[in-house]
């Protein structure tokens, strides 16, 4: 089968396709037919060196759709179609920059969509993200509102989606207010521009601060988003898009407002049931949920895509298919 392998960090150049022999099924794995997987921000970090869990030589790739080939002593039958994540995929062992991925069984997700392969590729580790930050780092359950910071990005407008679905008041940052009108189709009752400091921005609506912050920016706007937050109000630090993922200096006495709850999220596929992505994904079929899908591109043009990422340019979830 063909591959992309990387061999050392750097560029997307870095990438090599390859001839490689095709995973040989085994017990509690499923080998399956990738027909096509979105780009995650976590392959770019890794490409470039920045995850020093993961070793090289690597086929890198967190994420795919497509079909069952085998799946020795499971059940599932040659030809369905599954989804699978995470579980150490393109970290631990070889991942989805590929035409087989051969993936642990309770980490694939069998599921019903007459979706188009492109589409369905960029389902499954944005609802896994945006679920398990909603309801595992948020617990919205027992939320009115949440401000999602880098609502933008596929992940802010998924979690748009699914929180207003959920009955919450959605406010959305944005850098540019140009971009205000598409957070509202998108679901934002309220939009801010964000310069950095929007805490004073967000207590103008809400007094007492907001009920839950999704802060997908990073270490560079988290100190403000806990500003922004009422007593026994939840912040959930998933993602980096500010390329920060420290502080050089953290003061909890005086950083972290009394009362107010700081969390991240980097959790499993095990967060999300096989009935929940479901449910997610027949709302997408149905045009009940809409989510930003970004650029498609094909298999042999990956680095293209990889260099898209670096220019930070996709405007929403880029995904490869299989042509």
């Amino acid at each position: 089968m063909r591959a992309y392998v990387i061999t050392e960090p750097g560029g997307p150049d870095k990438f090599e396709l390859r001839e490689v022999d095709r995973p040989s099924p085994r017990p509690d794995w499923v080998l399956i037919r990738n027909r096509a997987f979105g780009l995650n921000r976590s392959e770019w970090f890794t490409r470039r060196g920045d995850s020093p869990t993961v070793s090289f030589p690597r086929v890198l790739g967190i994420e795919c759709v497509g079909e069952v080939v085998e799946a020795p002593g499971d059940g599932l039958d040659p030809g369905q179609t599954v989804a699978a994540m995470m579980g150490g995929m393109g970290r631990q062992f070889d991942g989805s920059y590929a035409e087989y991925v051969l993936v642990p069984r309770a980490n694939v997700f069998p599921l019903q969509t007459d979706l188009e392969w492109p589409v369905l590729g960029a389902l499954p580790e944005m609802l896994q993200t945006v679920h398990g930050s909603l309801y595992t780092g948020l617990e919205i359950d027992r939320a009115q509102s949440i401000l999602v910071r880098g609502a933008t990005s596929s992940i802010g407008f998924a979690a748009m989606a699914l929180a207003k679905s959920a009955g919450l008041e959605v406010v959305a940052t944005t850098r540019s207010l140009r971009k205000s009108d598409e957070l509202i189709a998108g679901g934002a009752n309220h939009v801010i521009v964000d310069d950095g400091t929007i805490a004073g921005k967000i207590r103008a609506i809400y007094p007492d601060g907001i009920d839950r912050v999704l802060e997908l920016i990073g270490a560079t706007t988290l100190l403000d988003s806990l500003q922004a937050t009422r007593r026994g109000g939840i912040v959930c630090m998933t993602g980096i898009l500010g390329g920060r993922w420290t502080l050089s200096e953290f003061h909890p006495m005086g950083d972290v407002p009394t009362g107010v709850k700081l969390t991240s999220y980097s959790g499993e596929a095990s967060d999300i049931s096989v009935e929940q992505l479901q449910r997610y994904v027949s709302l997408v079929e149905s045009g009940k949920l809409t989510l930003k899908v970004g650029p498609k591109f094909e298999f042999e043009r990956l680095q293209e895509a990889h260099e898209l990422m670096d220019r930070n340019q996709a405007n929403g979830k880029i995904v490869i298919e299989f042509v």
